[in-house]
C-alpha cells in the first residue's frame, strides 16, 4: 500500500519543532520527499536527519519567513532539489510570550511586539503562499495548508496581536482558495492545545484548567495536526478548498 502523499514534493515551514517537525516527519512516512524549512537552520537539520534515518528523503533549508528574498530562495532551492512543488505546509509562527508579551492585554502590547507578530505570522504566510502559488500555477497543480490556531476563530485574553494574525491567516487562506482553485486548493488548519514547546509554559501553569475544556480529556500531539494537513495535501481531499479546519480534541464544539 502507497502512503498518501507517495512521491509528493512537500515543503514545511517551521519545520524544526513541534508541529512542523511532526508533520514533516508523518509526510515522509506518508512517501514525501520533504524540503524542511526552519528559521533554524540547524534544527532544520536535525529534522531532516531524522527523516533521511527512517529512510525517507528531506533537505534542510533556512529561512526567515518574514523576508521575500529568503521565501524565493526557498522555493528555488526546493525546486532545484526536487524538480516541482507539490505541497506546502506554512506552519512558521510565533506566539506573545515569543515577543515578551505573554500575559498582556491589548492596550499593554507595544508597537514593536504586535508588528513583529504580524510580521512573521500573517506577513510571513502570505509571502510562502505568493510564491509557492506561483510555482504550483506554472505546474499546473498544487495544495497549500496553513497553520492557523482557535484564536484565529474566537478571542483569548492576552493574545492580541496572535489572535489579529492568525484571523488574517483565515482571511488570507479563504480569498486564495476562491481565486486558484481548482488548480491550487488552499486550506488550513486551527490546531488545539498541543503538546510544544511554544505552550510548554502555559500547559505546564495551566493545565488542569485548559484540559476542563477539552471534551477528549487530552492535550493534542504534533501529529494530530500532521495527520490533519497530510489530508489536506493529498488527493483524497480532491474537493476540499478554503476550508477551516479545528484540531482540538472537541475544545470549539461547546
Amino acid at each position: 500500500m502507497t502512503g498518501m502523499l507517495e512521491g509528493r514534493i512537500v515543503l514545511v515551514t517551521g519545520g524544526a519543532r513541534g508541529i512542523g517537525r511532526g508533520s514533516a516527519l508523518l509526510f515522509a512516512r506518508e512517501g514525501a520527499h520533504v524540503a524542511v524549512a526552519d528559521l533554524s537552520l540547524e534544527g532544520a537539520e536535525a529534522t531532516a536527519g531524522l527523516i533521511v534515518q527512517a529512510g525517507g528523503k528531506a533537505i534542510a533549508i533556512g529561512v526567515d519567513v518574514s523576508r521575500a528574498a529568503d521565501v524565493s530562495a526557498m522555493i528555488a532551492t526546493t525546486v532545484k532539489a526536487y524538480g516541482r512543488l507539490d505541497g506546502a505546509f506554512n506552519n512558521a509562527g510565533i506566539n506573545g510570550r515569543m515577543a515578551d508579551m505573554g500575559g498582556k492585554l491589548t492596550a499593554d502590547w507595544t508597537e514593536e511586539a504586535f508588528d513583529r507578530l504580524v510580521e512573521v505570522n500573517l506577513k510571513g504566510t502570505w509571502l510562502c503562499m505568493k510564491a509557492e502559488i506561483q510555482q504550483m500555477l506554472q505546474q499546473g497543480s498544487g495544495s497549500i495548508v496553513n497553520t492557523a490556531s482557535l484564536a484565529a476563530l474566537t478571542g483569548f485574553r492576552t493574545t492580541a496581536g496572535y489572535a489579529a494574525s492568525k484571523h488574517g491567516i483565515v482571511g488570507l487562506t479563504k480569498t486564495a482558495a476562491i481565486e486558484y482553485a481548482p488548480t491550487v486548493r488552499v486550506n488550513c488548519v486551527c490546531p488545539g492545545w498541543i503538546r510544544t514547546d511554544m505552550v510548554a509554559q502555559t500547559i505546564e501553569q495551566h493545565g488542569d484548567a485548559l484540559l476542563a475544556r477539552v471534551p477528549a480529556k487530552r492535550f493534542g500531539e504534533p501529529q494530530d495536526i500532521g495527520e490533519m494537513a497530510c489530508w489536506l495535501l493529498s488527493d483524497r481531499s480532491s474537493f476540499v478548498v478554503g476550508g477551516v479546519f479545528t484540531v482540538d480534541g472537541g475544545q470549539m464544539a461547546g
